[in-house]
């Protein structure tokens, strides 16, 4: 079974990584959407809604699984068995830290290979940072998230 893990805060997902997801699925029999829990990040969501907004995205896709994950992405690749780690490029500043990460990872273990999917190019201009900015200030934030989770934002405001 060919599983891949796909790592990130994803605070809040947004329309690029779900682009990233969507494109993946035909690659892979699993996708593991593993949350990393990172204490030096500020996060604005809990780790539970994260994971209840990923799980109504991909509601009755039984390719899709999202955990929560701390510590090294490697060491969580390899307790859930997963032989691809697939990484989203937006730019080339992207491209060269996660060419960073994926070095050091691949010297950890060199049994899973790291993948990078260049988002689509409507996506290519905005993170999860410019989101939350985009929230915090009561912009239109819908722009750049899936539809699952607009009306929750716009409750929690």
């Amino acid at each position: 079974m060919r599983t891949a893990l796909f790592p990130g805060t994803f605070d809040p997902i947004t329309l690029g990584h779900t682009d990233i997801i969507d494109r993946s699925l035909d690659l892979f029999d699993k996708i593991i959407i593993g949350i990393g829990v990172n204490a030096s990040k500020q996060t604005m969501f809990s780790i539970d809604q994260r994971i209840q907004w990923i799980e109504n995205i991909y509601k009755g896709n039984d390719k899709i699984e999202v955990r929560e994950y701390k510590g090294l992405t490697i060491n969580f690749c390899e307790e859930i068995e997963a032989n691809v780690i697939i990484r989203g490029i937006r730019s080339v500043g992207d491209f060269e830290y996660e060419k960073a990460i994926a070095d050091m990872n691949q010297m950890l273990n060199p049994s899973i290979e790291t993948i990078f999917l260049a988002c689509s190019p409507k996506y290519s201009s905005f993170s999860s940072t410019l989101v939350r900015d985009v929230i915090r200030n009561n912009g239109d934030s819908g722009l750049f998230l899936p539809m699952e989770i607009r009306e929750s934002i716009a409750q929690i405001k």
